[in-house]
């Protein structure tokens, strides 16, 4: 390969990447699907044109299956995209999949909560980081000393500072925040 060449290649797909930027993380199959209405094609002869199950597609489709390296290769070249386009966003979609398990696991001990606290959520599904002033705040306005305590050992003593406003949560003198008032 000249140098040429590899100055080509590397360009288009830096072009390549930057047009599937907008679709990264999303489930290939969403992507699939849209491109075949869009196309006016129908799953089930798509399918057989792969050669694939129509089931297979269809799975994929719903986001219930994962594209293979060898699906994905199929589904470029029926379509006519650049070899390897849809096995990139199936790569995509599994790093943020796994991003987003790795952010699940980073929570306190559930069990040390009641469920009252959180009536109107999913406590599993909350994201302790990104969420953290709201659950602060809702622990420390109609949490018990145990909930505070917890909250204190998975956020640290500056947070919980940052977030009450008091400096009185040392030695366990954890303060309950009063409701804000209106002005």
């Amino acid at each position: 390969m000249t140098k040429q060449e590899k100055i080509n290649k590397n360009v288009y797909f830096c072009i390549m990447e930057a047009s599937l930027e907008k679709y990264r993380g999303i489930h290939p199959g969403l992507i699939l699907e849209r491109e075949l209405k869009k196309r006016k094609l129908k799953k089930g002869p798509f399918a057989l044109m792969l050669p694939e199950y129509p089931q297979t597609i269809t799975a994929i489709t719903k986001g219930r299956r994962a594209l293979t390296t060898e699906i994905s290769l199929k589904i470029d070249r029926a379509l006519g995209f650049e070899e390897g386009t849809m096995y990139l966003l199936q790569a995509y979609y599994n790093i943020k999949q796994e991003i987003h398990k790795e952010q699940v696991k980073v929570h306190p001990d559930l069990n040390l909560f009641r469920k009252v606290l959180f009536w109107d959520t999913d406590m599993e599904k909350l994201d302790w980081q990104k969420q953290y002033v709201s659950i602060i705040k809702r622990i420390f306005e109609r949490g018990n000393n145990q909930e505070k305590k917890a909250l204190l050992d998975f956020y640290g003593e500056d947070k919980i500072q940052e977030v009450t406003g008091s400096k009185r949560i040392i030695n366990n003198n954890l303060p309950i925040m009063q409701p804000n008032k209106p002005h």
